[in-house]
Formats: structure tokens, sequence, C-alpha cells
């Protein structure tokens, strides 16, 4: 799944410098279709686990790609 993929990206750039998802703080989840809430919030709390960031999910028409149906933004803290 997309998702899972998508977070994986975000662990390694956090990774690299030097964070965990332990950190994240927000994350934003846009999807193609309603009918992928259900997995992409189980990929974020596999992923997010006790770091309980705020989380958005809207459904958008469409991604720059039309191959993706899901785009995951997360920010985190550092100190």
């Amino acid at each position: 799944m997309q998702a899972k993929r998508c977070f994986e990206i975000i662990t390694t750039a956090l990774t690299e410098i030097g964070a965990s998802a332990d950190q994240v703080v927000t994350t934003r989840m846009f999807v193609t279709d309603p009918a992928y809430g259900e997995a992409v919030g189980r990929a974020h709390g596999e992923t997010m686990g006790a770091a309980r960031p705020a989380a958005t999910m809207v459904v958008v028409k469409a991604l720059l790609d039309e191959r993706w149906k899901v785009e995951i933004e997360a920010e985190a803290v550092l100190t």
C-alpha cells in the first residue's frame, strides 16, 4: 500500500537527521478516495505508535501524479 511506503520515506528521512517517529507532532494525510481512509489510518497508527501526533486526513480530487492515491506530510520537533 502506498501509505506504508510514504511512512517508510518519512521514517527514513527522520532517521537521517537523527530523529524518530516519536518526535512527529503533526501529520496530514491526503487520499483520493474515502475508501482508503481505514488502511491509511492503520498505517499511521503502526508507524506513529506512541507519538500520537495531531493528525488530519482529507479527501482530495487528485494528486499531481494520477498513480498516487495517498500523500502524507509529517512535522517533527527536534530538541
